[in-house]
């Protein structure tokens, strides 16, 4: 919207009533102007949008409780993982793999299928951005078996190398989780179980089946091996 120049005196002044059209219609542009920005800044945060503050805090705590104030896991007679700089999408489709029944956790269904899609993507915004220490603990002298595995595969056995999906560093990206920093543990129980831990529903195909014959392949001293090297990087 523009200013009819014909509303401005010859003299370049300003009357009372040309002042107070003119204000008017500034007032009018600047409410054109908020409405559209506040539009799409709702658009723009759509995901998170619906997620109130106090509901976040509370889901956020409740999910420490169990994987640790900084996301780092918990080592103790079952192994909590780590979620600490995993990626969003990871955490995402592994949400909803467990009340998809793709992952067969009772704890975990109970947790996820109670959270919003705006909720889901907070929290996993949230552990991506926690960067704890990793706990460690691994045996260290499995540590370089563990990567010249994950740098190089084993081709003997047709395991191709960790590093072509989850990156040189195991940071991961998209679906492919980052295991840097990951409970060696955990790991260990994961790759062992594979067949009963992921893929639990054939009727909704799950990105983790790329692994299936990847962890059916290593025998029990590479996956200690493996699991020792990823977990002592930061």
């Amino acid at each position: 919207m523009t200013l009819d120049k014909s509303q401005i005196p010859a003299n370049g002044g300003l009357g009372r009533r040309t002042a107070a059209t003119v204000s008017s219609l500034l007032a009018f542009q600047l409410a054109i102007l908020t409405v559209g920005f506040s539009a799409a800044v709702r658009a723009e945060g759509s995901d998170t949008a619906t997620v109130l503050r106090h509901e976040f805090e509370a889901k956020i705590s409740y999910c420490q409780d169990c994987h640790g104030p900084s996301g780092q896991g918990y080592r103790g007679f079952y192994p909590i993982p780590r979620l600490a700089g995993q990626q969003t999408e990871y955490l995402t489709n592994q949400l909803q793999a467990f009340v998809e029944h793709r992952r067969t956790n009772n704890i975990m269904f109970n947790v996820a299928h109670a959270l919003s899609p705006a909720m889901i993507t907070a929290l996993a915004t949230r552990f991506r951005d926690f960067d704890p220490k990793p706990i460690g603990g691994a045996p260290r002298n499995l540590v370089a078996a563990g990567q010249r595995i994950f740098e190089d595969g084993i081709p003997d056995a047709n395991v191709a190398a960790c590093a072509a999906c989850h990156g040189p560093d195991a940071t991961g990206r998209a679906e492919f989780p980052r295991l840097a920093g990951q409970l060696n543990t955990y790991i260990i129980k994961e790759l062992t179980n594979w067949s009963k831990e992921r893929g639990q529903n054939p009727a909704r195909p799950d990105t983790s089946i790329i692994m299936q014959p990847v962890a059916h392949s290593l025998t029990k001293s590479q996956i200690e091996a493996v699991a020792a090297y990823v977990s002592s990087l930061k």
